[in-house]
């Protein structure tokens, strides 16, 4: 029973605890929150200031940015208006000066204007002058105002003539101070730079043998051997008292040179016969004719010329028997072609198309027919039909003048032609023509009045022309040298230049007695 209450005791005084314990956490608990929530008011009202505070800021910059800002616009404002009042002002002064200036040109018009009356006025007393002083001279001279006109107009024709042949000279002798020694440069550095060899050649060639006993085997019985050579070869051999020769006269070279090598083998084979002679001939003309064609590959090669056409390759191995004037073809196309390419080069133009232009030049001299067109309108052609370039055709058809030179290919080639043609021992002339080219030269300059007599000199580079000194007065021999050089370039034919010295001299002559 004790036991019992002790329990009971004991779970009471365990609650009581129990509810003592949670009432006053409870207390504490409340206690805090109020801590809690004071502390929180508190802190509220300090950030509450500082954001009224900073909201008070900001609105006080907005307010002296906008201030600034109105004060910045009020500035400009005032600075525009200033503008414009000197604007104003400045208008204001040119109007004032615009009415002044027009004021003093309203003067000077009413001033040309009585000018203007005042030299109408005089004009008209001058001509009226010049009809009575004119009709004055006609009754003194007794000529017309026509006549007078024409004989002033004949009289000033005479002294600016006079006057432009010393002009003319004065021009091209500054002229040849200035332009003639860059050309003679490069002519003269041109003809140094390319190695000449002569060859002269003619419408003869000789064969030479051992003894004269071989005459006799090549003439043949009644003739027959010499008849069969010359109609299988084209030549005409002449077999006579030469000794230990045999001349062979053509004009082809080709066939010269096939007849001398088919002479050459049936010599010394020893069978010669018609037969023999037929079989030989066509075989050394299959040889000159691969010889034809190696040599003007072998040009070709020497001079770095590519892309030729086969048929232009063999004009051009053609030429090494051909000769003009005395001089090999194959050589003088040769030094033309590199006399070109140094030209060329000087003159800063292509070197490469220039020596193939110098090597065709004459390619018209070697045709495989003979049509009745000047070799260097065939030789253009040519070159055409073989599809070479219109440069290249031009320059070829061109350097005698026959076509019109339409690039710088062509005077190149031209007068690299000449330089080749015109140096000396290049080429033999024919007496004939020679002497002929030099008479002519002198009964040209002698056809002018006050000419005396004439020498052509220096195998017909250069002319003196002796004049009268009463006939011809010092500035009209500038003159007539200039007139006598145009005429002998527009009506002869020469190579090079001609120079034309005029003499005049006055001499007095007495005797002592």
């Amino acid at each position: 029973m004790n036991t019992a209450i002790w329990i009971i005791i004991a779970l009471a005084a365990a609650a009581v605890g129990y509810f003592m314990a949670d009432y006053m956490s409870k207390k504490r608990a409340g206690s805090r929150a109020r801590a809690i929530v004071d502390d929180a008011l508190r802190e509220a009202d300090v950030i509450k200031e500082k954001r009224i505070l900073k909201a008070k800021e900001e609105e006080m910059k907005i307010i002296n940015d906008a201030e600034r800002t109105a004060q910045q616009k009020v500035q400009k404002a005032q600075a525009g208006e200033q503008r414009i009042r000197q604007r104003e002002h400045q208008l204001n002064q040119q109007q004032s000066e615009l009415a002044r200036r027009k004021n003093e040109l309203d003067n000077l018009r009413v001033n040309l204007d009585n000018r203007r009356e005042q030299l109408d006025a005089e004009v008209e007393d001058v001509r009226k002058m010049q009809s009575s002083a004119r009709k004055e001279l006609e009754r003194i001279s007794g000529l017309s105002a026509d006549e007078a006109r024409e004989k002033l107009v004949e009289s000033l024709k005479d002294e600016a003539k006079t006057a432009a042949a010393g002009y003319i000279n004065d021009i091209m002798a500054d002229a040849k101070l200035t332009a003639n020694k860059e050309a003679k440069r490069i002519v003269v550095q041109s003809i140094q730079r390319v190695a000449t060899e002569t060859a002269v050649e003619n419408s003869v060639t000789v064969f030479h043998i051992d003894n004269d006993e071989i005459k006799g085997r090549i003439i043949g019985r009644e003739g027959r051997n010499i008849r069969a050579l010359e109609a299988a070869t084209g030549i005409e051999i002449i077999v006579d008292d030469t000794p230990e020769a045999i001349v062979l006269s053509g004009f082809d070279p080709v066939r010269r040179e096939i007849a001398r090598l088919a002479l050459h083998q049936l010599v010394v084979d020893g069978r010669i016969h018609p037969a023999r002679i037929e079989e030989v001939v066509a075989k050394v003309r299959r040889q000159v004719e691969e010889e034809i064609i190696e040599t003007g590959k072998r040009t070709a090669i020497d001079l770095g010329i590519h892309g030729l056409h086969p048929e232009l390759i063999r004009m051009v191995g053609k030429m090494k028997y051909r000769s003009s004037y005395g001089q090999n073809l194959l050589q003088h196309s040769r030094e033309t072609a590199n006399l070109c390419a140094v030209m060329a080069s000087e003159l800063g133009l292509n070197p490469k198309k220039a020596r193939r232009a110098g090597l065709l030049h004459d390619i018209g001299k070697v045709p495989d027919d003979e049509p009745e067109l000047p070799h260097a309108l065939l030789g253009m052609k040519l070159a055409e039909k073989f599809k070479e370039k219109p440069e290249i055709c031009n320059a070829i058809g061109a350097h005698h003048d026959e076509v019109e030179q339409t690039s710088l290919l062509a005077p190149i080639v031209q007068v690299c032609d000449a330089i080749s043609g015109a140096r000396p021992g290049a080429r033999r002339e024919i007496v004939e023509a020679y002497i002929k080219r030099l008479n002519d030269l002198e009964q040209l300059a002698l056809s002018y009045p006050g000419v005396i007599k004439t020498y052509a000199i220096q195998a017909g580079r250069e002319l003196r022309v002796i004049v009268g000194a009463e006939k011809i007065s010092d500035v009209e021999t500038e003159k007539l040298s200039t007139e006598i050089a145009k005429k002998i370039q527009d009506e002869m034919t020469y190579p090079g230049q001609v120079k034309i010295t005029v003499i005049r001299e006055t001499r007095a002559i007495s005797y002592a007695k």
